[in-house]
């Protein structure tokens, strides 16, 4: 028994690791993948500008991507997003939906795959007519689409980030190739890895806040926290607050037709 006495001794005067923080003065709102669902993200959307007016904290929101497909209305949603960043900063990152739908503009092959993933409900959004839509041919729904998506949306997606840091988080729609410098990581990862990048166990050059994966609840790891809790089908749409160590969260969350701020804090 007493030869296990320096082995517990060494793992008890083992550190524990240094709690991630942004930079001093500032206050971060993290939201998850948003998917169409406008119906959830104005009320988030209050309730941090309400949560911002308690502090002196200079606040910047970060939207993780995927702010377009599978929920009823994507067009809002770029609408809004639009709108809210020339009131406060709000800086956007790129996600795989971003990729599929500016692409889809000119590839057939992409388009299909893109009106299979929640394409659809974001052509139809623009007021697309369903009927002609159903009967429509791939090189037809371009066309749809080029009739009814204003250029300005286009370019205002193009425009989308692929990361974001601040002190010592790095926030990104997917996650990033572990290992890989920050400087060398490919765009593609960051809007796509998924399992490389979950699985990966050890210490990331920052703390990686992310959406792309959906938990039901946050997935709070040592190395990386995932926001995206799957809003357009469970109808739970999360923000993570940031300000020097401290994380809360704040949630829009549909229930039986009627939407509710929850908060609560986050260790």
């Amino acid at each position: 028994m007493t030869m296990f006495a320096p082995l517990r001794q060494m793992f008890r005067a083992r550190p524990e690791a240094a709690r991630p923080t942004v930079p001093a003065g500032e206050r971060y709102y993290v939201i998850g993948d948003i998917h169409g669902r406008l119906d959830l993200l104005t009320p988030l959307a209050e309730a941090i500008e309400a949560d911002a007016s308690t502090s002196s904290a200079r606040s910047t929101v970060i939207l993780l991507g995927d702010l377009v497909d599978r929920g009823a209305d994507s067009a809002g949603v770029i609408a809004y997003a639009r709108a809210w960043q020339q009131r406060r900063p709000v800086r956007i990152l790129a996600g795989n939906h971003e990729q599929m739908f500016l692409e889809s503009f000119g590839s057939t092959e992409v388009l299909r795959e893109f009106l299979k993933h929640g394409g659809r409900e974001t052509v139809l959004s623009y007021g697309i007519d369903p009927d002609i839509y159903r009967d429509a041919t791939l090189p037809e729904v371009q066309a749809l689409m080029a009739d009814h998506i204003p250029a300005a949306d286009i370019a205002f997606v193009e425009g989308f980030e692929s990361y974001v840091e601040a002190g010592d988080y790095l926030f990104v729609h997917a996650g990033i190739q572990p290992g890989v410098p920050l400087d060398e990581q490919q765009r593609s990862d960051m809007l796509w890895i998924r399992r490389r990048f979950i699985e990966h166990d050890a210490p990331h050059s920052h703390y990686v806040i992310h959406g792309h994966t959906i938990s039901e609840t946050i997935d709070q790891q040592h190395n990386r926290m995932g926001i995206d809790t799957g809003a357009y089908r469970t109808g739970r749409l999360t923000a993570l607050a940031l300000e020097g160590t401290a994380r809360r969260l704040i949630q829009a969350v549909e229930t039986d037709g009627r939407i509710a701020i929850e908060t609560g804090d986050r260790t």
